[in-house]
């Protein structure tokens, strides 16, 4: 089981001031250090976090592979072809959204997605879609050429963090209810062949209440580790969530 380290929130923090620093690229090396299995960035269309400058920079870099998370564009699929990284994790875009609400909505049918998808993995690139975790979006995938997907686990987290808040029946039966989307979804992968990844919400409390996902192959972690790396540092703070990832399922 993999930990892929999102390091969006690095450039954000260099945003707020138009600058140099933190450099994203220092960041994702401190991350391969600290035992992060891939190194994930959204290069989105307002380019509010990661710049064009970031994606050559990186890939020339790093030692483990580069998920590039990127809208369904030609803009974006110019890019990607350009970048040749090892993934691209395709993912619904919003400007006004402040992250990603919810999974791709899959048209098989869809010519830039079949033709994107197909561009990319005959390049050499693995390709990923971000969806609901539901089985008829896991089928979608596979129906428009993805052999991989992942599963928005958010609405699971926000179950998960309403019941520790203020438990009740009520909120205990949200988080069984979403965690058995999951749990149909990562079934539906498995049967089909699917390479299944989750992400989104994921922090060091709740992780492992997911690990149990059968073929789970990769969990991609940004905001939880960045918040925690203002503590202790990025290399610990990847370091102690890969423990948690390595100890296997639990509470």
């Amino acid at each position: 089981m993999k930990l892929g380290v999102n390091i969006d929130h690095i450039a954000t923090v260099r945003q707020a001031r138009l600058g140099r620093e933190p450099d994203p690229v220092h960041a994702a090396v401190l991350a391969e250090l600290g035992g992060a299995d891939s190194i994930t960035v959204h290069l989105r269309e307002d380019r509010r976090h990661i710049q064009d400058r970031d994606l050559p920079l990186l890939r020339e870099t790093l030692g483990i592979p580069l998920n590039l998370e990127m809208a369904v564009t030609e803009e974006m699929l110019a890019i990607a072809s350009a970048l040749r990284p090892q993934m691209v994790c395709l993912v619904p875009e919003k400007r006004e959204e402040l992250t990603t609400e919810g999974g791709l909505a899959v048209d098989p049918e869809q010519a830039l997605l079949r033709r994107l998808i197909s561009e990319l993995r005959a390049q050499g690139t693995e390709v990923s879609l971000f969806i609901d975790p539901e089985p008829q979006a896991v089928l979608a995938s596979q129906a428009a050429g993805a052999g991989t997907v992942e599963l928005h686990t958010g609405s699971w987290a926000n179950a998960w963090a309403a019941h520790h808040l203020q438990p009740s029946q009520g909120s205990q039966q949200r988080v069984k209810d979403e965690a058995q989307r999951l749990e149909r979804a990562a079934a539906c992968c498995a049967e089909r062949g699917i390479t299944l990844n989750i992400g989104h919400g994921l922090s060091y409390r709740n992780v492992r209440q997911l690990l149990h996902l059968p073929l789970l192959h990769e969990l991609n972690i940004g905001h939880a580790i960045i918040s925690h790396a203002l503590f202790v540092g990025l290399r610990q703070a990847v370091a102690e969530m890969k423990a948690l990832v390595e100890a296997g399922p639990g509470e």
